[in-house]
């Protein structure tokens, strides 16, 4: 039987340098991956900027459900990124928002690692 002996030729994703070999792990961090998921970064991004933003700041400003939005803050606030302070205006229940000296700290260091690797990137 017969092989064909062309020659495949490379696409560019084959020819990226792959982030989990070894001399590659050596040189780049891990990502935060709680913060790395679209809606949590956000948040944190929000918040970074912010003292302090309601659940309803948060919702219009990141065009989310009340669901999808609960559930990526209790997931921020269980890993101690932010502070969650509920209470009452009157006879409305009110939810505010903060980023911890944890959560930014770990924002920052997203943001390190985000640009080291753009400089990399840029550097090629």
């Amino acid at each position: 039987m017969a092989r064909n002996s062309a020659v495949r030729k490379e696409t560019p994703a084959e020819k990226a340098p792959d982030m989990k070999s070894p001399a590659s792990a050596r040189n780049i961090p891990d990502l935060d991956r709680l913060i790395h998921e679209r809606m949590r970064l956000g948040i944190v991004s929000a918040l970074a900027a912010n003292p302090s933003l309601t659940f309803a700041e948060l919702k219009k400003l990141l065009k989310t459900t009340d669901g999808n939005l609960s559930v990526h803050a209790r997931k921020l606030e269980e890993a101690g990124y932010i502070h969650c302070e509920k209470s009452f205006e009157g006879r409305m229940p009110k939810t505010e928002f903060r980023l911890t000296a944890a959560g930014r700290r770990a924002f920052e260091k997203y943001l390190d690692h985000m640009e080291a690797l753009i400089q990399a990137m840029r550097e090629r």
